[in-house]
């Protein structure tokens, strides 16, 4: 191999180019990865995960009590994903594919891999409605040892030792800027070499052009990821008819070099992308205190007891708990006219029920250490994680007081002064009357029932219910809750091979893509709903895929 001829070139250095060059090595492919991005940033959005994964029926579900299997896997993701569209094919196709390995080889190939995961299975995105409609029956999000970093070491150890062996090379700082294409099939790209950049991880490098480059091969596949970086092209793709109008205010919940850049690159190339209004935005997001990139967000992972407000303080309704339904709570928040949500709870809440999304928020589960985990949610009393606390403590959406006046006064100082103490107290009083028996007509209290009927949520997910007006739960605290962008659900169209699919249903020769510019497969296998932990599972599969192909040349 020479410094500018491969056999493939991977375009983005995160989790599925990883994957994809990965496999790539162990076939004894010659592979040029590039990245516009410095060598401290490799791996992408995946090191700042939880490191969760939708895995199914798994030795972890079972020892948990969850009975699992295959059928009602998917029964959950075609609920969720309801696809109705023409260009739904691929997308279907990539998802029946998915569930059958999340069902199967997963687990044992990830573990064999040398992956761990925490023995307790979280229960994400619950649904809330209808057997047949979106959600997870049960609990399947299942949280890496080590959390992002934990799930990238294994393969960047892989890419490494193809490193050595001369099979792989690392080209960081190379922005691609044009696919070179010849008779209609992929030869190589070109673009720009950047200056060299020491920010920290994740902070927004410099575009100062030092060079150029052009590199060739006759495959070039593409894993540059999502848009939730660019607020402009996320409000481009906003599917209004769904959602509303887009929040004017939102805050990033990924890296600003999350960009988009090699969507339009791919396209003019023949690629094809469906589905793009389809996406994945949080409501529990809140100001990163101590930033790393512009806009920084946080999102909140809520257990099922936060009373949830809208910004006048009116509770919303059933299906909108928290962590049941994240897009149809988007869309009822934004259909009061505001950008933003209350949560209001108490400290005992705070301490077994809030986390907080990422690998550098989660010190515990990314170090490994089972004493570190203790330490943090077992032996620190009435507080919650170090994380939690000091947003708690210094977050600016964050407002903790004795008495419900005091929370108030707070809350209309952040707010503009929508909230009516009265109005508030009489919907938190009458949830309050709720807790005296073991059952309750209150939806969001038959919820929290039934999360203690498992044993992972009753031991260190869920709140005993306890009554919130009652000092001794105390303090009080409300979090002002912002749009967070996360991930897109659509993206470029593949077939089972990971090869580009152009609009005319033919195959673009020599073109790839996996991973989130993908869609995760097919031009989004999610369809117009996620189910958690298949982000970072969709990466493996669609890079694995990818790097597996025959028409790999």
């Amino acid at each position: 191999m020479t410094n500018n001829t491969a056999d493939a070139i991977v375009i983005g250095a995160g989790l599925a180019g990883l994957t994809a060059a990965a496999e790539l090595g162990d076939r004894g492919k010659r592979v040029i990865v590039l990245d516009q991005e410095p060598e401290h940033f490799l791996g992408g959005q995946a090191f700042w995960s939880l490191g969760g994964l939708f895995m199914v029926d798994t030795p972890e579900q079972r020892r948990m009590g969850i009975r699992d299997s295959h059928e009602l896997a998917l029964r959950d993701w075609m609920g969720s994903a309801q696809f109705d569209r023409d260009e739904d094919n691929w997308p279907r196709k990539w998802a029946d594919a998915y569930v059958e390995f999340a069902a199967g080889e997963m687990r044992p190939w990830l573990h064999e891999m040398g992956l761990r995961w925490f023995p307790v299975v979280g229960w994400a995105e619950r649904g809330g409605s209808y057997a047949d409609g979106h959600g997870n029956s049960v609990p399947r999000f299942h949280i890496t040892w080590g959390t992002g970093p934990g799930v990238l070491e294994h393969f960047v150890r892989r890419i490494r030792a193809h490193v050595d062996a001369g099979l792989i090379q690392l080209k960081f700082r190379h922005q691609v800027s044009h696919i070179i294409m010849q008779n209609g099939t992929a030869k190589g790209v070109s673009g720009e070499v950047l200056a060299d950049d020491s920010i920290q991880r994740g902070g927004k490098t410099n575009r100062d052009e030092v060079g150029e480059f052009e590199v060739y091969a006759p495959s070039v596949i593409v894993t540059s990821g999502g848009i939730g970086g660019n607020f402009e092209m996320v409000r481009k793709n906003w599917p209004h008819d769904r959602l509303g109008e887009p929040p004017k205010d939102m805050v990033a919940g990924v890296p600003f070099h999350v960009d988009g850049r090699m969507i339009p690159i791919s396209e003019k190339a023949g690629g094809h992308v469906i589905n793009g209004d389809r996406m994945w935005h949080y409501t529990e997001g809140v100001r990163n205190w101590d930033p790393i990139w512009p806009a920084h967000g946080i999102r909140i992972l809520p257990g099922p007891s936060s009373m949830w407000f809208d910004a006048r303080g009116n509770r919303l309704q059933p299906p909108c708990l928290p962590g049941f339904d994240t897009l149809g709570t988007l869309r009822e928040i934004l259909k009061t006219g505001y950008e933003y949500s209350w949560f209001v709870l108490t400290q005992k809440v705070i301490k077994k029920e809030f986390a907080l999304s990422g690998s550098e928020q989660n010190p515990d589960f990314t170090s490994g250490s089972w004493k570190e985990v203790i330490r943090q949610r077992i032996l620190s009393g009435s507080k919650a994680t170090a994380p939690v606390e000091a947003f708690k403590e210094k977050g600016e959406d964050f407002v903790v007081a004795n008495t419900l006046t005091e929370l108030v006064s707070g809350m209309n100082q952040l707010g503009g002064g929508l909230i009516d103490e009265a109005h508030l107290r009489a919907q938190i009083e009458a949830r309050d009357s709720q807790i005296d028996n073991p059952f309750s007509k209150d939806a969001q209290m038959m919820a929290i029932l039934a999360a203690r009927n498992y044993r992972g949520d009753r031991l260190i997910r869920t709140a005993k219910p306890h009554k919130f007006l009652d000092p001794s739960n105390g303090p009080l605290i409300a979090v002002k809750l912002h749009v967070l962008t996360r991930k897109s659900l659509g993206g470029l169209q593949t077939n089972l091979d990971g090869q580009m699919v152009g609009a005319d249903g033919q195959v673009v020769p020599g073109l790839f893509a996996a991973g989130e510019v993908a869609g995760f497969g097919g031009g989004g296998y999610h369809g117009y709903n996620a189910l958690e932990g298949t982000f970072l599972g969709g990466c493996i599969f669609s890079g694995r895929i990818a790097g597996r192909s025959r028409a790999v040349a």
